[in-house]
């Protein structure tokens, strides 16, 4: 079939879409990502000559080269379709360098949702490339091959093959590292509560020990308890004060990509990057069966920006109005204040149309798919909806002039909640504490006054939603970096998931020690954010590009100088493993890998033989009643527990055995995490132990 015009965009699955809403004149085709970079074998910026790049095409892309030349040969007009981004721009305009096109022709369009609607009018309004787009992204792209270019070779040469720095990843494990040492020094501290179950008629309910004497008291240690309780002498306590609020709370802010890569975290236990994949997906189309064919369901997925547009706007009134009541839209509902540097381009993540809810395209859409869409659908209703109203009621009880406080809300009115809670960052969803109606000089009996002993806990390792929450407000980086940067120091095994949570290796301590001792700028939060600003400057012509780098490189070269002239070989030791290679009957040590640590023979290259490490956890196998339970990793790094003498026994359990069996049914015991701590619960029947905080 002829055509006059060829679009060209990056995905093929985002090819196929387009070229359905356009018709017969259009053919779209997709490049496939970046076609031409910085080559892989060499540092490719002349630094003498005003930091030229000397790009190249990708190796591998020549096919795709050449059926886009063949393509825009037998076109009228070439369209240059990618991304609304800056690495999309940039995309652009290396297609306009390799189709030879005038880079002053109206051939740019960009759209923020692919739906028919927008395509279609993107196509009505097209414009130039912009260079200063272009520039921002070649600024960073050259940042960061200074930047890794020439501190990994200096890290290969003086600790280990295979390592490497950059710009942002380095400051993530910073900052990772810096937790671990707060955790290390940290010393707990002891303190006491004393809660208090109530009876009001046949209503119990839950109060705190407050003070005495109308003054909050803090309790140290036992012998502050012992005081307090001493002046509790009966089970009367009076009511003298009630008071009575309505508390107003308002919804989140509908996604942007640091706040979906967050929430997925938290509500969905998504990694970054597998959310930032689906989102892509959800983006680039879905099949919605033949009367609809295939629909982009959300916008574009990189954005700082929690605007909404009056379209989108207008249709969700409708939606709400209609589904749920005039009273649960928020007609007074303000604008959100744009965050500092953040690129207001384009919208905030929603669905490209309310009316397309989760349920009724379930069908369609696998489990993933379906629980982000819901996730990014019911996020954005929400904002636009009425704030929730709470009733929350303070009651203060005494004794002898020792106070406890109750403390209660309830939902007065629901308002977005009736689609949408935030989820909170340890997991912990809030719960209603319905307090009986109580008056001033009612009096209430005390059930149960048990105090209880707590030491403070040290600061949370970093999880994926976390350190992405703490990159976002320090300035670091951008969110679409962010699951490249988290995969890179997970890779070269600087850090490693332990329970979700982030703990640094023996290797990434050694290479932040260095990172800090010889580049200290690139590892200053401070400094990096800084260079955000001066990238975003280039992106709105308040900078220009080799300005931005020569600042930077100035004082980077005068360290990296240093580094190479006095940074002394790091010897990573081999620690002795304290038996002999059953091979060759040389001693085994532990030596450090790509992967960890593992068990090596001494004699190599003589000999091979390794050993994985396996690590007991004190257990004897409850199966076979011989072999040790050791812990195991899945190859997507989950834990799991077996028997070391596999596969004469078979044992495995994903819950970690303790070494106990139940007292009902005399199978063996497991701990699990639950909310709230650890419960040791039976791997059998319904038995189940306290929960351990």
């Amino acid at each position: 079939m002829s055509y006059k015009y060829l679009v060209i965009v990056e995905s093929p699955a985002k090819a196929k879409t387009i070229e359905k809403y356009l018709g017969r004149n259009y053919k779209v085709v997709a490049s496939v990502g970046h076609i031409r970079d910085l080559p892989k074998s060499k540092m490719g910026i002349d630094i003498e000559n005003n930091f030229e790049p000397h790009y190249i095409n990708i190796r591998g892309k020549g096919p795709v080269i050449k059926d886009l030349k063949k393509h825009a040969k037998k076109a009228e007009k070439v369209y240059l379709a990618a991304d609304p981004d800056r690495e999309g721009e940039a995309i652009a305009w290396h297609l306009a360098h390799i189709l030879d096109l005038d880079l002053n022709d109206k051939n740019r369009v960009v759209f923020n949702e692919i739906t028919k609607e927008a395509v279609k009018q993107a196509f009505k309004e097209p414009r130039k490339i912009n260079i200063d787009l272009v520039d921002a992204q070649q600024a960073r792209r050259i940042l960061d091959r200074l930047v890794g270019y020439s501190i990994s070779p200096l890290l290969w040469k003086k600790v280990k093959k295979g390592l490497s720095a950059g710009r942002v990843q380095s400051v993530a494990l910073k900052m990772i590292i810096d937790r671990e040492e707060e955790i290390r020094q940290f010393k707990p501290e002891e303190y006491w509560s004393i809660p208090g179950t109530f009876l009001k008629n046949k209503a119990k309910f839950s109060a705190n020990f407050y003070g005495v004497d109308g003054k909050k008291l803090k309790l140290s240690n036992e012998n502050d308890v012992k005081q307090v309780t001493e002046k509790l002498t009966g089970r009367d306590y009076d009511v003298v004060k009630v008071t009575k609020k309505e508390r107003k709370r308002n919804p989140a802010n509908p996604f942007t990509t640091s706040s979906l890569q967050q929430e997925a975290a938290r509500k969905l236990n998504f990694r970054t990057r597998k959310t930032m994949m689906v989102a892509q997906q959800l983006y680039e189309g879905i099949k919605l069966g033949k009367g609809q064919g295939t629909v982009g369901l959300i916008t574009y997925m990189r954005t700082d920006s929690t605007r909404l547009s009056d379209t989108a706007k207008n249709e969700a009134y409708d939606f709400i109005v209609e589904t749920y009541g005039q009273e649960f839209f928020d007609s007074k509902k303000k604008p959100a204040k744009k965050a500092e540097g953040a690129q207001d381009a384009h919208e905030a993540i929603r669905p490209s149309s309310v009316m397309r809810t989760p349920e009724s395209i379930k069908e369609y859409l696998d489990k993933d798919q379906f629980k982000l869409y819901s996730l990014i659908w019911s996020r954005m209703v929400a904002s636009l909806m009425s704030p929730a109203v709470m009733d929350t009621m303070r009651v203060d009880l005494t004794q002898n002039g020792v106070i406890f406080v109750a403390n209660g809300s309830k939902v007065k009115f629901p308002g977005f909640m009736k689609v949408y809670v935030e989820g909170k960052d340890e997991g912990k969803e809030e719960k209603d504490n319905i307090l009986p109606d109580l008056e001033v000089g009612d009096v209430v009996k005390s059930v149960d006054i048990e105090p209880k002993q707590h030491f403070t806990q040290p600061p949370a390792r970093y999880s994926e939603a976390t350190l992405v929450k703490t990159l976002e407000e320090q300035g670091v980086g951008r969110p679409s970096t962010y699951a490249p940067t988290l995969e890179t120091i997970q890779r070269r095994y600087y850090v490693k998931l332990n329970a979700r949570r982030f703990e640094p290796t023996e290797l990434g301590e050694i290479v932040n020690t260095i990172m800090c001792e010889y580049f200290p700028q690139i590892v200053d939060t401070t400094f990096t954010a800084g260079m955000e600003k001066d990238l975003d400057a280039i992106a709105e012509h308040k900078e220009q590009w080799v300005d931005v780098i020569s600042r930077f490189y100035h004082p980077f070269s005068k360290e990296l100088a240093t580094a190479e002239e006095k940074m002394e070989k790091i010897q990573i030791k081999d620690e002795p493993a304290g038996f002999d290679c059953e091979e060759c009957g040389s001693p085994m040590v532990i030596k450090l890998g790509k992967y960890g640590k593992f068990y090596a023979c001494s004699n190599f290259p003589d000999c091979r033989n390794t050993k994985a490490i396996v690590k007991k956890i004190g257990v004897t196998c409850p199966t076979c009643k011989k072999g040790d339970v050791i812990e195991k990793k899945t190859k997507k790094n989950r834990i799991f527990y077996g028997c070391d003498r596999y596969p004469e026994c078979e044992f495995t359990s994903w819950d970690k055995p303790i070494g106990r069996d139940c007292p009902k049914c005399h199978h063996y015991l497991v701990q699990k995490k639950v909310r709230g701590g650890m419960q040791i619960i039976c791997s059998n029947c319904d038995y189940q132990e306290d929960v351990q905080k």
